[in-house]
């Protein structure tokens, strides 16, 4: 079969040979704290990890282990951008998965450990940006958690920027109305290439306040349709942030349901611009070549499967016996493969998926 090194996490922890096994959860980010601080919580937790390990275990067992713990603990990359890691060891084995999420700490031991419960064990954080939008300005907020804070952005914000770059043929047409139109359309145009560069930056849902006319004329050209969950019309040039951060409260009450539906855009985008795989055979296969960037997965969904001969394919279980090439989960091994190539996971609940035979996979594009 595979060689050690191949054994995904789940197969090493899910092998009662190989006991004991030890996973370690932790929020880690370095760039928010100071790397000795960071080492410090982590070298506490695994010293609460040693104590039950060697309380269980024979002394020669117990040292195996911990002192891969506290090894791997030492070698951390604390250069890296993410926000938490997970460790993973045992006698014959030992990984380190970076992730782009908070999590909250967690420490297991000999238990098996399915990797989409690292997932659902992250914190979960209500982020998203706001775009108001006016005749005359552009105002971008970012909302995190309650606060909403005003976002710098890199484009003029203020439509008066833009009058000197209408064409002169255009600026002398005697019909007022059209010139503040052809205005307009340029500003909202400019608005949307900065609101893009932010999506860049934020992965996070998007809200857009205006007038009707103002919304109606930012519908029809802006490039981020996939990435708005809601417009809310109104006239808000005379409104404080206070007074703003008010009126968003009632669109977040459900954050789920806005996570998911700006998720749910998100696939309808990429399937449009056929960057979609969707299948657990064909997103199997994408994940192995690295290709993933965001995979969306119903919570319930698994999938027994067995190897290939080939690396980047499996089938599904044709009999009730576990074979040698048998994957108790192919889904848990996707989520594996996406978070280890820097792809990220989102859970939505069953049936949302169900035209895209439960799980897809948004591949990497512009």
């Amino acid at each position: 079969m595979n060689n050690l090194k191949d054994l995904t996490v789940e197969e090493v922890l899910q092998s009662t040979h190989y006991l004991p096994c030890i996973s370690l959860i932790m929020p880690f980010d370095p760039k928010m704290g100071l790397k000795k601080e960071v080492n410090h919580k982590l070298k506490l937790a695994a010293n609460q990890i040693k104590r039950q390990v060697f309380d269980q275990y024979p002394e020669e067992k117990a040292k195996s282990v911990t002192d891969k713990l506290m090894m791997l603990i030492d070698d951390l990359n604390y250069n890296t951008h993410k926000k938490s890691v997970a460790i993973f060891v045992s006698p014959i084995f030992e990984k380190v998965i970076y992730l782009d999420m908070p999590v909250e700490e967690k420490m297991i031991i000999d238990e098996s450990f399915e990797i989409r419960d690292l997932i659902l064990n992250q914190k979960e954080t209500q982020q998203y940006l706001l775009v108001v939008l006016s005749g005359k300005w552009t105002k971008v907020y970012l909302g995190h958690n309650g606060d909403m804070n005003r976002v710098t952005v890199h484009f003029s914000d203020n439509i008066e920027a833009y009058k000197n770059d209408i064409p002169e043929k255009v600026a002398n047409f005697s019909d007022e109305q059209k010139r503040k139109e052809i205005l307009l359309a340029k500003f909202l145009r400019q608005t949307d290439n900065g609101l893009a560069q932010l999506l860049h930056m934020y992965q996070v849902p998007v809200f857009v306040m205006g007038t009707v006319k103002t919304i109606g004329h930012f519908k029809q050209l802006t490039k981020n349709a996939s990435r708005i969950v809601d417009y809310i019309p109104g006239n808000f040039e005379e409104k404080t942030d206070h007074e703003l951060q008010s009126i968003m409260r009632p669109y977040l009450i459900n954050w789920k349901q806005v996570r998911q539906k700006s998720v749910l855009k998100m696939v309808e985008d990429a399937m449009d611009k056929r960057k979609l795989v969707h299948g657990v055979h064909e997103v199997w296969r994408a994940a192995s070549q690295k290709h993933g960037r965001v995979l969306v997965v119903e919570k319930s969904y698994r999938y027994e499967a067995e190897h290939t001969d080939s690396l980047t394919d499996i089938r599904g279980m044709e009999n009730e016996n576990a074979t040698p090439f048998y994957i108790k989960d192919a889904v848990d091994d996707i989520i594996e493969k996406v978070l280890m190539s820097g792809g990220s996971i989102e859970f939505v609940d069953d049936g949302m998926l169900t035209g895209y035979n439960h799980i897809a996979l948004v591949e990497y594009y512009d």
